[in-house]
């Protein structure tokens, strides 16, 4: 009973260990993570959304005001004035034809990956003067913050021919001469930069959208659609990656169209996660082992068992810092080695190499390193552990079945 006690100390030791290592890197990670967003968006640029072009034409109007005025008995007298206004009014965008292109390039800062992306924009847009009378229209296209980089950007003529734009206030504007029921069309090409999201709005605010058309192609497969904004008419995986295409006649939404870009799994999530179900893990190595080491006849102290906790942290504390230099992968396979070595060549010392090797050894294995893998299976994890717990469970149930438990009670001489 004191042995038991002894080793639920020490496990529990090990477990406190744990938590604030967890912290800390949750800690590490947390501290500079909108930090580090804020520098990636500095360097790539932020989430881009496109907002939709309009024109627009001034017109006087005649507006009525009322005037209050006091007369010498100090009675309200109102009088109405008439007085004329410079008024703006769109004239309806028709069709939107519009192609994007996503390119993704995975950059790391610190701990975490972002998902940033190059987006090659090309929209053809039809405006038309509904008035009876020809009308001098601006139009404006909406250009996103000073951190947004426009490459390339070209507004041209149905014939191909460029339009001269002037760039103020977040907009590129030009003009011309509508006629009136004249429809005119512009196409509009830029290259960009952008981080972690791409979005569209086929309307300004909630309004109707016309002969709308949007072809989205990706050079990545795992595309996702944020919360609340419209789900394509038609998609389809391509060689290359993905395709989505929206298609509406007639649209009244204010919901934008948007793209999720695939998330790189990050090292300092990974990494806290995997310590803080660490204490899972020992205990199920030191049941293990305990069990099998009675059935074998080894002697085992609960100060070993401090030092295999010692062992198993070493595995955590070490794949925590090398994640700041090297890849996952690299890093997870050398944090394994290190703690399989330490305990394998410790354990040979008192319980003999076969049983440090195959018994022990294999367990390390399987509720350090195969445990510890599960975290890189997102959504399986938690199955993934519960079936090792029963199989477990199953083996040494057959491996100790016809072992006399009242026997191995009695004093024996440690095996070497």
């Amino acid at each position: 009973m004191k042995n038991l006690l002894a080793i639920g100390f020490i496990w529990l030791g090990c477990a406190i260990a744990w938590v604030v290592l967890g912290s800390t890197i949750l800690v590490r990670t947390g501290a500079t993570s909108s930090e580090l967003t804020r520098d990636v968006e500095l360097l790539w640029g932020p989430a881009h959304q496109q907002q939709p072009p309009r024109a627009l034409f001034h017109e006087p109007r005649k507006v009525r005001d009322t005037i209050t005025t006091v007369d010498a008995q100090g009675r309200s007298v109102p009088t109405e004035v008439e007085r004329t206004i410079d008024s703006t009014v769109d004239i309806p965008l028709e069709s939107s034809d519009i192609h994007a292109g996503l390119r993704l390039a995975h950059r790391r800062k610190g701990l975490l990956w972002f998902p940033t992306y190059a987006v090659d924009f090309r929209a053809t847009y039809e405006f038309r003067n509904d008035t009876p009378v020809q009308r001098a229209v601006e139009v404006s296209f909406p250009l996103a913050s000073s951190d947004v980089i426009y490459d390339g950007f070209m507004v041209r003529n149905a014939d191909g021919t460029p339009v001269e734009t002037a760039v103020r206030d977040g907009h590129a504007r030009w003009t011309r001469s509508f006629a009136p029921g004249e429809r005119v069309s512009w196409t509009v090409d830029y290259r960009s930069r952008g981080t972690s999201q791409w979005q569209l709005h086929p309307s300004a605010g909630t309004g109707q959208v016309k002969n709308f058309r949007l072809v989205v192609d990706t050079d990545f497969a795992g595309v996702d659609f944020p919360a609340g904004t419209i789900s394509p008419s038609h998609h389809e995986r391509t060689t290359t990656g993905w395709r989505g295409e929206w298609s509406f006649e007639s649209l009244v939404s204010g919901a934008a169209i948007g793209i999720d870009l695939p998330q790189k799994l990050n090292p300092g999530p990974l990494a806290s996660r995997i310590t803080f179900f660490a204490p899972v893990g020992l205990l199920f190595f030191v049941f293990v082992v305990a069990v099998l080491a009675a059935a074998r006849r080894r002697e085992i102290h609960p100060l070993n068992y401090f030092f295999f906790g010692c062992a198993f942290f070493a595995f955590h504390l070490l794949f925590a810092y090398l994640v700041d230099h090297l890849a996952i992968a690299p890093s997870f396979a050398i944090a394994s080695a290190v703690s399989v070595l330490l305990v394998v060549s410790y354990a040979r010392l008192f319980v003999g190499w076969r049983f440090a090797l195959v018994e022990m050894g294999l367990s390390q294995l399987i509720y350090l390193v195969l445990f510890s893998v599960t975290f890189f299976w997102d959504g399986f994890t938690g199955l993934a552990i519960t079936v090792g717990a029963i199989l477990t469970l199953f083996v040494i149930m057959q491996l100790t079945g016809r072992v006399h438990w009242r026997t191995l009670a009695e004093p024996h001489a440690a095996v070497p």
